[in-house]
C-alpha cells in the first residue's frame, strides 16, 4: 500500500500536485527556516539589538547556504523539532562572533511557524491564481450553455426545468466565495510569529514588540502578537481549504451523476479505462476530486485536533499540523487542476438533456400550479388538479385542459424556455457577485 497518494510514485500523478510539493517538501521547510533567521538578524542589527557587522554576515553567508535536510534527523529525533540542528549547522557557516547573534531572542516555535505562514503565502497565490482560472471558465461556459434547457433535480428527483448553464452558475457560486474570501483570510493567516520562550519575548524584552513589527514587513507578513497557543490562523486556512475542495467536490459529484450510462446528458474530462470492461469510461477525475475533498475533511479534523495545545507550548498537538495541513494544500491544489480540466473539457449532450425533458412532462407541474393559482384557482385546488392531471393518462397539456375550470392556453403556458430569463438573472448575480482585484 501507498505511505501516502501524494508521494507514490504510482498515485501522485493523479492525487498529487508538483509545483506545490516542491514548496512544502523538506528542502523548502529549511529553506524557508532560513529565511526567518536572515531577516530576523538583518532587522535586529537595523534596530541595533545585535551588532551590526553580525547581523550582515549572517544575512549574506547565510543566503545561498544549503543544508540536506538529512543533515537534521538526528538532532530532530533528539530535539523533537529541526531546529536547534539547523542553528548548529549554520552556525557552522558563520563566524563565532556572528554565529553567537544568531537565533537572537527566538525559539524554535518561532522560526518553524513563520516558515509554514511563508509557504502558505506562496500556497495561497498559487491557489488563488488556479481559482481566478477556474471560476473565469465557468462563467465562461454559463454563458455558453445559458439557453441550453436541462432538467433541475431535487433530492436526486426531476423537479423543475433549468438552465445548464445556471447549473454551472451554481458550481462557481461557492468557489466565488472562496475567492471574496481571500483578502481577509491572508490578514488573518499569514502573520510573523515572534514571542520566544514562553511567548513574551522576555530575552529580549523591552524590544521584542519593536522586532516583530520589522521582521513582519521585512517578511511581508502581518504583525501579531505571538499565537504560539493561538491556532486560529492554521484554523482559518483550513477552514478555507475546506470551503474550496467542498465546493469542488459538489461541481465533481454533478458531473460524476450527470455522466452515468443512464443519463449521459454531460461529458466532461477523459474517461478511464476498466480491466475487464472495454465498454466503460470511468470518471476518473470527477471521482478523484471527490477523494481529495474527503481527503481534506479528515485532514481538517486532524488540524482542529491540534488546535488545544496545553501551557504555552505543546509537544503533542504541534506536530499534527506538520502532517495534515500540507495534505489539505496539496488536495486543494490537486483538485482545483483537475476541475479546470472537467471544466474546460465541459461537452452537453442536447439530444439526451430534451430527452429527459420529453419523458418528463410533468416536471411543468409547479408552473401549471401557479398559472391556475393566478387565474382564480385556489392554491389548494389548483394543487389537485395538477396532481390528477400529473396521474392522468393522457399527455399533460391535454389533461389540464380536460380538468382545469378555466380556458387556458396549456402548450404555451407550459413552455419550458419560460425558465431561461430567470436562469440568466440569476447566473449573472453570482458570477456579479465576484470582487476580483
Amino acid at each position: 500500500m501507498p505511505l501516502s497518494l501524494f508521494s507514490s510514485q504510482i498515485h501522485t500523478a493523479l492525487f498529487a500536485d508538483s509545483e506545490l510539493t516542491r514548496l512544502l517538501d523538506d528542502g523548502s521547510d529549511v529553506a524557508h527556516m532560513i529565511a526567518f533567521e536572515r531577516a530576523l538578524a538583518t532587522v535586529q542589527g537595523r534596530l541595533e539589538i545585535i551588532p551590526a557587522q553580525a547581523a550582515r554576515e549572517i544575512s549574506e553567508k547565510l543566503a545561498g547556504v544549503h543544508i540536506e535536510p538529512a543533515r537534521l534527523e538526528a538532532g530532530t529525533r533528539s530535539a523533537g523539532v529541526p531546529v536547534p540542528a539547523l542553528v548548529a549547522e549554520l552556525r557552522k557557516q558563520l563566524s563565532a562572533d556572528a554565529g553567537a547573534w544568531l537565533h537572537w531572542g527566538a525559539t524554535s516555535q518561532d522560526v518553524i511557524d513563520t516558515a509554514m505562514v511563508l509557504q502558505a503565502k506562496v500556497a495561497l497565490e498559487i491557489l488563488g491564481a488556479r481559482l481566478e482560472k477556474l471560476i473565469d471558465t465557468l462563467e465562461r461556459q454559463s454563458a455558453r450553455h445559458a439557453d441550453q434547457l436541462m432538467a433541475g433535480r431535487t433530492r436526486s428527483q426531476v423537479a423543475t426545468p433549468i438552465t445548464l448553464g445556471y447549473r454551472i452558475a451554481q458550481w462557481a457560486h461557492p468557489l466565488i466565495d472562496a475567492e471574496n474570501a481571500l483578502p481577509a483570510l491572508r490578514s488573518a493567516v499569514l502573520r510573523v510569529q515572534f514571542g520566544g520562550a514562553s511567548g513574551i519575548n522576555s530575552a529580549i524584552a523591552p524590544d521584542g514588540t519593536t522586532v516583530s513589527t520589522a521582521l513582519a514587513l521585512e517578511l511581508g507578513l502581518e504583525d501579531s502578537p505571538s499565537w504560539h497557543v493561538n491556532r486560529t490562523p492554521i484554523l482559518a486556512l483550513a477552514g478555507w481549504l475546506q470551503q474550496l475542495t467542498s465546493a469542488l467536490a459538489k461541481m465533481a459529484g454533478d458531473l460524476a451523476l450527470s455522466g452515468r450510462t443512464d443519463i449521459a446528458e454531460l461529458a466532461s474530462g477523459t474517461g478511464g479505462g476498466s480491466s475487464t470492461m472495454p465498454q466503460k469510461a470511468n470518471p476518473v477525475q470527477a471521482e478523484t476530486i471527490q477523494v481529495l475533498n474527503s481527503i481534506a475533511i479528515a485532514a481538517q479534523a486532524g488540524l482542529a485536533a491540534a488546535a488545544s495545545p496545553l501551557e504555552e507550548r505543546d509537544g503533542t498537538a504541534w506536530p499534527l499540523e506538520w502532517h495534515f495541513l500540507p495534505q489539505m494544500l496539496l488536495a486543494a491544489g490537486a483538485a482545483l487542476v483537475h476541475a479546470e480540466d472537467l471544466a474546460t473539457s465541459l461537452q452537453a449532450h442536447e439530444a439526451n438533456l430534451a430527452a429527459t425533458l420529453a419523458a418528463n412532462p410533468e416536471i411543468m407541474a409547479e408552473t401549471a400550479s401557479f398559472v391556475l393559482a393566478r387565474n382564480g384557482v385556489s392554491r389548494a385546488e389548483a394543487k389537485d388538479l395538477v396532481a390528477a392531471a400529473a396521474k392522468d393518462p393522457a399527455p399533460f397539456a391535454e389533461a389540464l385542459a380536460r380538468l382545469a375550470p378555466v380556458s387556458l392556453d396549456w402548450q404555451k403556458e407550459l413552455d419550458p424556455h419560460q425558465v431561461v430569463a430567470p436562469a440568466k438573472d440569476m447566473s449573472d448575480r453570482i458570477f456579479q457577485a465576484r470582487r476580483k482585484g
